[in-house]
């Protein structure tokens, strides 16, 4: 399947850069910073960004670009500008970067992360792995998804949660985690050393797919319902994530003020989570959100 290339503009703590991010991986494992045109003769597209007056340095990561800009603008005039270019320039089929030699094999180290859940250990690694979520029940539901398709051939995987750097492993109960651990870093290492595929070009399309019918989803949700997706995005979420763990909006009722959350990786299931929705979550809401909310109820995703 032919790759389409789409630009999402994201802010950085540093208001001269902007980044501009991709769905798909413009690099392998390697990051470039260019100064200036001539330090950029190996990537055509850092060059061609160069011919812009206000571009200081160019930054080129695995699923962004980014753009030092000088002081002449102000990047809410040149930003949708650029982002255009960059998307072009990708859907042209051009080379990012032109190798001049055989790129060395990049390190790659994992670390295993317990979480809250005694079942789910989270397996962390160097380098970025997806842009974004993707929960697997099953291997049924790996067909996308080249990396978790290896992992449940082992028979004590029974399911899996992929997200930014890290795959978070829930085992049964037959095995131990000081007995399978070391077996199951060795494999992430070598197979994400070897360059292979974590998720399949169809499977980002298709996120990227589902992220824009959330958007319109978003959209037709009340108000209060818009503030509940809000506080999870940018409060709860990243807390959870840190645990191996997701966690979505599914719904909200105005009539019992009861939120509905989808629970997801180390969190689905977990003997916390219902303290976490209790103590955290729904204490987070009923206090940012006054006499709105009631209750929180869990989903397991």
């Amino acid at each position: 399947m032919e790759k389409k290339f789409e630009i999402k503009i994201e802010a950085t703590s540093n208001p001269s850069i902007l980044k501009f991010e991709a769905n798909f991986f413009l690099t392998k494992h390697t990051s470039y910073e260019f100064e200036n045109i001539d330090h950029a003769k190996n990537s055509p597209l850092a060059q061609q960004l160069f011919y812009l007056p206000f571009v200081k340095r160019v930054f080129i990561a695995q699923n962004f670009v980014a753009i030092d800009k000088f002081e002449i603008v102000d990047w809410s005039d040149v930003q949708d500008e650029v982002a255009q270019q960059i998307e072009n320039y990708l859907n042209s089929g051009q080379p990012v970067i032109n190798e001049t030699a055989e790129p060395k094999k990049t390190a790659i180290t994992i670390y295993a992360e317990s979480t809250p859940n005694p079942s789910v250990l989270k397996f962390v690694a160097n380098k970025k792995l997806v842009a974004t979520g993707h929960e697997f029940k099953s291997i049924d539901d790996t067909k996308e998804a080249p990396i978790a398709e290896k992992l449940f051939n082992f028979p004590f995987v029974k399911e899996i949660y992929i997200d930014e750097n890290y795959i978070s492993i829930h085992k049964y109960d037959i095995a131990d985690w000081q007995d399978i651990t070391l077996e199951l870093r060795e494999f992430l290492r070598e197979y994400l050393e070897q360059g292979k595929e974590v998720l399949s070009a169809n499977a980002t399309v298709s996120t990227s797919q589902v992220e824009k019918q959330a958007d319109l989803d978003f959209e037709k949700l009340d108000d209060t319902s818009k503030d509940i997706v809000n506080i999870i995005e940018e409060y709860i979420k990243p807390a959870v994530a840190s645990d191996g763990g997701n966690i979505m909006f599914d719904s909200y009722d105005p009539e019992s003020k009861g939120v509905k959350v989808i629970l997801q990786g180390a969190c689905s299931g977990c003997p916390s989570s219902t303290f976490t929705l209790k103590n955290g979550i729904e204490n987070m809401l009923k206090e940012m959100l006054k006499d709105k909310v009631a209750y929180v109820e869990a989903i397991n995703g």
